[in-house]
Order: C-alpha cells, then sequence, then structure tokens
C-alpha cells in the first residue's frame, strides 16, 4: 500500500498515541503494565482465571484472561468453540531495558546516599544519565502476599562535569556499569527499602524480596511540527501491549463471529533478557494455557497438534526506523520509517520467524484493515536482534509472523515513535485476530 502522507496525526490516531502514553505511566513495569492490562480487560468485561484452580467448558468460553507474574494472556472465544478450533494470536513483552535494583541496595560515598544497581537487558546506559528516575516494581512479603509499587522520580545518575573529562567530545564517553551508574538517592542515609515500603503501604521489616527496575520519570509527550512524534520511555515494547491489548477488546467488543478462530493476546516478561523464565516465552506459560484450554473445549493432544497446525501467531515487537544520522547503518534499498506504518520484520539467520506464509497472512490483515505496511530487514554488518517470535514458533510449531512499529532511539530511556503509528498497529493486530 501507499505510505501515509506526513501530516499531523488524525484525531483518533492522535487519541490513540495519547492513550499509549497513558498505558505508559500506569506500566513502570511489567508488573504494572498487567495490572493495566487487567483493569482494562475487565472495564471492558473479561473475567479473571487462576491458573491454580480446574477450568470446565464455561471457564474459557467467552472472555477470560490469566496472569502469571509479569505475564498476562487474554482471550475472546467465539460461541460454539470446541476442539476444533484454533487460535489467532498476538504476542509482545511487557519489560525493558533498565537498571535493576540489586540486592543490599544501600551504598554511599561523598556525603549522598545511592542504590546499588545492575543492567537489565541492553539498554542505551548514557540515556539514563541527568534524569530523574522512579523505582517501580514488585514487592515479595513475609505472609506470601506480594505488593506493586512505583515511587516519584527520587534517583538521578549525574554524568561527569565536561571540565572533569575533557576529551569526552572527542574521545566519546565510556561508563563503567558497576563505578559509574550508581543512583544517588539522597543527602546524607536515607533507607531505599524504608522508601519502597512507605510508598506501597507495608512495613520494611516484612519484605523479603523484590523485583525493583529504575524508569525514567518523565512523562510521555507529543512532539514536532505538528505533533506527529510521541516521545516516553518503554515505547519498546509497551507499544505492542498496547496494541494488542486495545485490539483484542474490539475484537471482543464486536463479538467473534461463529466458527472464528480464538483470539489470543500474550504478553511475556523477560523478553530483553532471554526469555528463559517461567513468564518469559521460552517458559511454559502460553503452551501451559493453550493445553488447558483445548482440553477444556473437549480435545485430546492429538487434536490439539491437529488444531496448532492451523493457528497462527503474530509476533508484535518494535523494530528500527531508518535513521537520518546514520544512514549507512541501514539496508541501502529497505529503509522503513516514521508514520508508515508498521513493518514485517525479515531475517535470513531466523532472528526473526517471518516467512512467505506469514508474509501473505499479514499483508492480509493490513489490507483488511486499510492499513499501510514495510519490511525490516538489517544491514549485512549489524546483526539484528531477536523476538519473542522464534521461541514461539519453536515451542509451539505454529505459523509466526514478526511485525512491529518503527522506533528511533530504541532501548533509551525515552524513545520516540510517529503518533499516527500506534493506531496502524492496533488496526492490524485487530485485522489479524479476527483471522
Amino acid at each position: 500500500m501507499t505510505p501515509l502522507s506526513a501530516a499531523a496525526p488524525s484525531p483518533r490516531a492522535r487519541t490513540t498515541a495519547e492513550d499509549l502514553g497513558d498505558f505508559v505511566t500506569a506500566s513502570p513495569s511489567s508488573f504494572h503494565a498487567v495490572a493495566e492490562s487487567a483493569r482494562r480487560l475487565e472495564r471492558a468485561g473479561f473475567t479473571a482465571l487462576e491458573e491454580t484452580t480446574p477450568w470446565a467448558p464455561a471457564d474459557v468460553a467467552g472472555n477470560r484472561y490469566v496472569v502469571r507474574d509479569g505475564s498476562l494472556i487474554a482471550w475472546s472465544a467465539p460461541a460454539g468453540a470446541d476442539a476444533t478450533t484454533g487460535w489467532r494470536i498476538v504476542g509482545s513483552h511487557t519489560d525493558s531495558p533498565a537498571l535493576k535494583l540489586k540486592p543490599n541496595p544501600e551504598l554511599g560515598a561523598e556525603g549522598l546516599a545511592q542504590v546499588g544497581v545492575e543492567i537489565y537487558g541492553g539498554p542505551l546506559l548514557n540515556s539514563w544519565l541527568d534524569r530523574e528516575l522512579r523505582l517501580a516494581g514488585r514487592l515479595a512479603l513475609a505472609d506470601g502476599t506480594t505488593a506493586l509499587v512505583a515511587t516519584p522520580g527520587i534517583l538521578r545518575v549525574p554524568q561527569l562535569a565536561v571540565h572533569l573529562d575533557r576529551a569526552v567530545n572527542q574521545d566519546g564517553l565510556r561508563l563503567d556499569p558497576q563505578r559509574h551508574l550508581q543512583p544517588i538517592l539522597a543527602l546524607g542515609e536515607s533507607d531505599v527499602m524504608e522508601l519502597l515500603a512507605s510508598e506501597a503501604g507495608v512495613r520494611a521489616a516484612d519484605i523479603v524480596g523484590f523485583d525493583i527496575v529504575t524508569v525514567d520519570s518523565q512523562a510521555p509527550a507529543l512532539f514536532g511540527a505538528h505533533e506527529e512524534f510521541l516521545a516516553s520511555g518503554r515505547l519498546d515494547n509497551l507499544t505492542s501491549v498496547h496494541a494488542e491489548l486495545e485490539a483484542l477488546i474490539s475484537v471482543a467488543g464486536t463479538g467473534p463471529e461463529a466458527g472464528a478462530p480464538i483470539a489470543l493476546m500474550v504478553a511475556n516478561d523477560h523478553e530483553e533478557v532471554g526469555s528463559s523464565s517461567r513468564s518469559g516465552a521460552g517458559g511454559p506459560f502460553l503452551e501451559d494455557v493453550l493445553v488447558r484450554m483445548h482440553a477444556a473445549l473437549g480435545g485430546d493432544e492429538a487434536s490439539r497438534r491437529q488444531v496448532l497446525a492451523s493457528s497462527m501467531v503474530l509476533s508484535a515487537d518494535a523494530g528500527h526506523a531508518a535513521h537520518p544520522n546514520y544512514p549507512e547503518r541501514h539496508d541501502p534499498v529497505t529503509r522503513p520509517r516514521l508514520g508508515d506504518g508498521p513493518m514485517l520484520k525479515i531475517n535470513a539467520q531466523q532472528r526473526y520467524a517471518t516467512d512467505a506464509v506469514g508474509i501473505a497472512a499479514f499483508v492480509a490483515a493490513c489490507e483488511s484493515a486499510g492499513v499501510p505496511y514495510q519490511t525490516f530487514v538489517s544491514n549485512n554488518a549489524m546483526p539484528c536482534g531477536s523476538t519473542i517470535g522464534p521461541i514461539t514458533a519453536t515451542r509451539l510449531g505454529m505459523t509466526t509472523v514478526d511485525v512491529g512499529l518503527t522506533l528511533l532511539s530504541m532501548h533509551s530511556a525515552r524513545e520516540m515513535c510517529a503518533s499516527a503509528d500506534p493506531l496502524l498497529l492496533q488496526q492490524a493486530c485487530a485485522a489479524f485476530l479476527r483471522g
């Protein structure tokens, strides 16, 4: 399709971009992203299921969701769904690169209280300097419960002044993650666990474990000559979580037609560190849910394998727009752009799972929705990253296609996209889920 012309976003696209910003603000950690997704699903009439209880046929009918740690699976099953009904799945991930709070995090020097952090994923380290940072995540308590917590901007990693590093603009900034990235918390002494406990409304003495990350405190914002861009933290990959969530709610709201596939979204944690966890794409969460759902619908292992072979996955993860200041870092011909719609991600080494069959399915979804699309392939000298797509395809054997919304500044503490693109990705996801 012909790309959209460069212009101010339509009112609907602007509303979607602003709603994405609200979603990001409510989702400073993977656990918060799941909680906000669950809140929106329940508002749309979805009902929670517990993994620890039996699932009867009535339990998997209609609109349901399941939470495991920082991951969520939700679906809308058409009336009459049975053991012959396949799935249309859109998958994404809830985590983003960050600085993660270490055990025994209290540090201090030069009369300043600091907190100890380690690197989570592959962040652009320089982007975490000189900005006020929040702490967010979950606390595990002595009574076996957990509590979500999110602070205001209480931390900062100050960069060394140019007067003390005269060669920085010639030789480049070199950061030692252990020495140079420990944030400042307070003058004198301060106990970060007491601050977290106070913010969560619990006793510090009751905290026995925690999964806490830093996140930029600056609010998402539209900018540009016509407000055609959105700047925000965690666009990789909350752009996809938001798109698939709102797409599923849309599909459920119109009612899946009888005979349609089960429309399902999965938002996995830990993609940025390899997906090898009980809630990551390399773990059993999605397979566990599909197995139990299929059994509740009267199927067995043989019929499940048959249905998997006819099902399909759309792996949605943000990708790279061509950078105007670094044109040589991209393929000389295939150059995806901000504002030109979601892109198909293709890689000969199977770092993306896209094949010709998957391409055809995604193109059909885009054509059905009236959404422009484009293609991404890496410069041969620049090996690309990967996604949950190849992992999901390997685990389940379903045809899988990798797509994504284009970004600049990927893995920065503050990324950017075109404000028209979140709506286009959402519309493409909805058309794909409808089958």
